[in-house]
């Protein structure tokens, strides 16, 4: 195995993207990262149209082409067509471009006949998604989806996770047997300037995502005596209990610098997620100094035990405690907020650029031995 500082960064790598959440946020870091190197990426962006802003943002990194297409994800109900025409643009990416790697955030193309090697990352998928929300597999309806992703995972040169957890979830639905590797996410400290810490409680994510678990936060609000504040996308379901939506404060989609701020500022950050292969908002709290209470869920506990609060995602009345407790002692609050922020350096975007230059290097090589011996 080639050590990350000895990997040769590939002149060029095909990289799909999407820009309805996390994907997007990781992919930018990745390619700034890679550009750094000297490597040139190709963002191939499907799904919804990206904001003027986010478009913004990706053409601002030197070395970064974006190419837009017109297909929903895979994992959107009624996707297959899309899914097929999409293929055919991305091999045709490919011929034009000629990547020394092509870099897969999703798993429907991995099958395809593609001339370079292939590295998959896992960053979540409806079979593991459907399972922790609503604790049983998921129906006959999604059979299709769980054929091509079991498809495109065994046809990748390497599949990667972004965290151990994670990738025993994936091996567990789809099977052993797969070439993997777990790579941490990674993030930059955000470049703003230091702010006083507020007494607010804040949580970010697709408030519609049922894993996300902005439901049980907003029904506690009323019972802490600090403001709950919840940035993202999205009207919050509440039911038949919509009054919940006055004890909350929805700042709706947020820029990320705009973000940045709300996070320097907020002295707590809640995600009672009942789903998280990774997290990359409690990573970006963490980097602002948040003190954390987290849903106490495998991967978040492989990533923040010992920097953070778990509370089962369900549990009002932990959450409440937990919430609350840190509420009542600010030598406990700023404690936890140090010890986050610390361990979030762990997760640095210079140590996940290093990563995957070396799973880079190792496929490519292998790629190539493989050509040469069938030429031979």
């Amino acid at each position: 195995m080639l050590a990350p500082d000895l990997a040769t960064a590939p002149p060029r790598v095909l990289m799909t993207t999407d820009a309805v959440g996390g994907v997007w946020r990781y992919s930018l870091e990745l390619a700034r990262g890679l550009a750094g190197c000297g490597t040139e990426v190709v963002l191939a962006l499907m799904g919804p149209p990206a904001t003027p802003e986010q478009l913004g943002e990706a053409a601002a990194i030197d070395g970064v082409v974006i190419v837009e297409g017109s297909f929903d994800l895979e994992w959107m109900p009624g996707a297959d067509e899309d899914v097929l025409r999409a293929g055919g643009w991305l091999l045709e990416l490919e011929a034009a471009y000629a990547p020394d790697v092509v870099h897969l955030n999703g798993y429907a193309h991995g099958a395809l006949p593609w001339q370079a090697p292939v590295v998959m990352v896992a960053h979540s998928c409806v079979l593991s998604w459907w399972r922790a929300v609503h604790g049983e597999d998921a129906p006959a309806e999604w059979d299709g989806y769980r054929q091509r992703t079991g498809a495109g995972l065994r046809a990748a040169d390497l599949v990667v996770a972004p965290t151990r957890a994670f990738l025993r979830t994936i091996e567990s639905l789809y099977g052993p047997g797969l070439r993997t590797r777990v790579i941490w996410n990674g993030r930059a400290p955000a470049k703003i300037e230091a702010i006083d810490k507020q007494l607010m409680i804040l949580a970010a994510g697709r408030v519609w995502d049922e894993a996300k678990n902005i439901r049980i936060l907003a029904s506690v609000a009323k019972d802490l005596s600090w403001p709950v504040c919840v940035a993202g996308p999205g009207v919050p379901d509440l039911g038949d209990c919509a009054a919940l939506a006055r004890d909350v404060r929805w700042l709706g989609p947020l820029a990320p610098a705009a973000l940045d701020v709300w996070l320097a500022q907020a002295a707590i950050f809640a995600a009672p997620s009942r789903y998280e292969p990774f997290g990359l908002a409690a990573l970006e709290a963490a980097l602002a100094g948040c003190a954390l209470v987290l849903g106490d869920v495998p991967t978040l506990r492989e990533l923040w035990t010992g920097a953070a609060i778990f509370v089962p995602p369900d549990d009002r009345e932990q959450l409440v405690y937990a919430l609350g407790s840190l509420i009542e002692d600010a030598e406990v609050r700023a404690t936890l907020g140090r010890r986050a922020k610390e361990r979030a350096t762990t997760f640095s975007a210079a140590r996940m650029t290093a990563a995957y230059r070396n799973a880079y290097a190792e496929v490519i090589a292998a790629h190539s031995g493989a050509i040469k011996a069938l030429a031979n």
